[in-house]
């Protein structure tokens, strides 16, 4: 991991998290009755996704906030085709910079599904004082020096983790502000849950085809059928295996042979909160946060979730 992040820069971005995250939160309850904040967009971002509307309010929310704490000098997130430099004192002589998803799971907003955000934090590499790079973005995920989620569900909740731990809090509608309600939050090393879309199981590799059939027969270590949990938004599923223990996996097809997920704002900070946690994040062969990054929106294949649970996905892959 990079130089820790101190107390008072610690307090700093969680705050801009928090701020922008209990807005968005109000929003996305009132989405079914605003009708300027529901549907898509009409724009396609650089994920080739349509854009729904809460997508660029949650973007334009998330900029806003990190370009005021004033220690961030330039982010990188989903709905933008480049990094964006934040060139005006003080921020740019920020130390940081962050890496997000707005607002992961957005094709489900129509539908009041729990959809989340999901950042990443690291100390810039160029010189202090000087515009960002591409090469303050392109940091392997053993650099983050904080990362974390918020997941907007039953209740709004912010986990996070700077090195030390995972910790989450929980929104409080009435004031405003997120209390400590999961401390020292720890993944159970094994479960009898799996995520995946198993829609497209007949295209995936061998090895994980029958990583499937192990989980649904009664020759796992529970001697029963695990139980089959994809909500489609990754925090929504993230969130429940780090409470309850469980793998996701979104493997590589031929459609997508690099994998569907977002390595620098999506696979790298959920991994950091995994291993915090006492989990494991790997593409079925390689340890997440070694990977070496050289694109700004690159994809990996992703299993993530309990210890065991993962380890025994790869022992199938080979």
């Amino acid at each position: 991991m990079g130089k820790p992040i101190s107390a008072e820069e610690l307090e700093i971005i969680v705050r801009a998290v928090a701020s922008a995250s209990h807005s968005l939160s109000d929003e996305i309850r009132r989405a079914g009755l605003l009708e300027h904040i529901l549907g898509q967009e009409g724009n396609v971002n650089v994920q080739g996704e349509a854009q729904q509307k809460l997508d660029v309010v949650a973007d334009r929310a998330f900029i806003n906030a990190f370009l005021d704490c004033g220690i961030v000098c330039g982010i990188a997130s989903e709905e933008n085709d480049e990094f964006v430099a934040f060139d005006h004192e003080p921020s740019k002589d920020g130390d940081f910079v962050v890496l997000f998803d707005p607002l992961d799971g957005s094709s489900n907003i129509d539908v009041n599904v729990s959809i989340g955000t999901i950042f990443s934090v690291y100390r810039r590499v160029s010189p202090k004082g000087t515009a960002v790079t591409l090469l303050d973005m392109l940091q392997p995920g053993t650099e983050q020096v904080m990362a974390g989620y918020v997941l907007y569900g039953s209740s709004t909740m912010l986990v996070y983790s700077s090195g030390n731990g995972v910790n989450g809090f929980t929104l409080n509608p009435s004031t405003g502000e997120f209390c400590l309600s999961h401390p020292d939050m720890i993944m159970p090393e094994n479960g009898r849950l799996y995520a995946m879309n198993e829609g497209n199981i007949q295209e995936c590799e061998q090895g994980l085809v029958h990583y499937i059939q192990y989980c649904q027969s009664r020759d796992n270590q529970t001697g029963m059928p695990y139980s089959g949990r994809y909500i489609g938004s990754l925090v929504a599923d993230f969130h429940r295996n780090l409470i309850k223990g469980g793998i996701y996996i979104y493997p590589a097809v031929p459609a997508s042979p690099e994998g569907r997920l977002r390595l620098l704002y999506e696979c790298n900070p959920l991994a950091f909160i995994a291993e915090q946690a006492g989990g494991l994040a790997t593409t079925g062969r390689q340890r997440i946060l070694e990977i070496v990054p050289t694109q700004l929106h690159q994809r990996v294949p992703y299993y993530v979730g309990s210890k065991l649970m993962v380890e025994k996905a790869m022992s199938f892959l080979g």
